[in-house]
């Protein structure tokens, strides 16, 4: 008899977010563009907000 164990296979991943969670962080982000001032961050959010429109 071995005590030798077999490799075991990563888990398949899951998804973190829904398509729904999508829509509303790119509602939320588009509320937030709209009331900052700061133009380094407003290019951020825009940034993140076309990303997050790839997955939706």
């Amino acid at each position: 008899m071995s005590t030798e164990t077999l490799p075991r296979e990563p888990s398949r991943a899951r998804a973190l977010f829904s398509t729904a969670d999508f829509k509303l962080l790119r509602a939320a982000l588009a509320s937030h563009a709209r009331t900052t001032e700061d133009r380094d961050e407003l290019a951020r959010i825009n940034a993140l907000h076309h990303r997050l429109g790839t997955y939706s």
